[in-house]
């Protein structure tokens, strides 16, 4: 029983972790840095982002200098774009399946050369939902939130193995048509050759013949 508890936990932690990512993006004074993530649809995203001075053991998070913000989706939709900001928050629900950006751009300032970082708290899936707004709307607590954050963790991993078998039938018919054409390439180029070879032959044999060499 506790082996399968263990692996229930691990199979927990591994489904969730994904969903939950704090990253540090150093964004150059001339340039933008973005960061994507593959998502499938109906997905939730919650992130939020502070920008601050400072490079490794030199950073200052209590000044904020000002970055431009775009998100879009695998489209070309923008689905957030905020300038001139130092800390924020975007949250959307994908409707398109593909990688979704969001890329920071230092607007320019004069820094005195210290370097820009911007802090992202990304969410998806189950780890960007508000469990405390559903305990409230339901009127749930203790098991029975814990049950229903379950129940989400479940339906969260339906629905990315529901993707992966769609994109794994995706490439599979992808990979068919591909052989199918090589196949048929290599027949038709196996038959341009015997017929180039037995023109080649019956031309030498008629040219030998009219020289009187055979």
């Amino acid at each position: 029983m506790k082996l399968v508890e263990a692996a229930a936990v691990l199979l927990v932690v591994v489904v969730v972790a994904p969903a939950v990512r704090g990253l540090w993006l150093e964004v150059p004074s001339t340039g933008t840095k973005c960061v994507s993530e593959e998502l499938h649809n109906n997905v939730v995203v919650l992130a939020d982002y502070h920008s601050f001075f400072g490079q490794n053991d030199d950073m200052n998070f209590t000044v904020s200098p000002s970055i431009s913000v775009k998100v879009t989706s695998p489209y070309g939709n923008n689905l957030y774009h905020q300038e001139k900001a130092s800390y924020g928050q975007f949250s959307f629900t994908t409707t398109e399946t593909g990688s979704y950006t969001a890329c920071f751009t230092d607007v320019g300032e004069h820094h005195g050369g210290k370097t820009v970082t911007v802090g992202i708290d990304w969410k998806t899936g189950i780890s960007a939902k508000d469990w405390d707004s559903v305990a409230k709307k339901e009127k749930i607590e203790g098991l029975e939130l814990e049950l229903k954050k379950l129940e989400g963790i479940v339906q969260s991993i339906r629905d990315t193995m529901n993707y992966m078998m769609s994109r794994e039938m995706d490439t599979r018919a992808v990979s068919e048509t591909a052989n199918g054409r090589v196949a048929w390439f290599s027949i038709m180029s196996l038959g341009i050759c015997i017929v180039t070879s037995v023109s080649q032959s019956l031309y030498l044999r008629r040219y030998f013949r009219k020289k009187k060499l055979i």
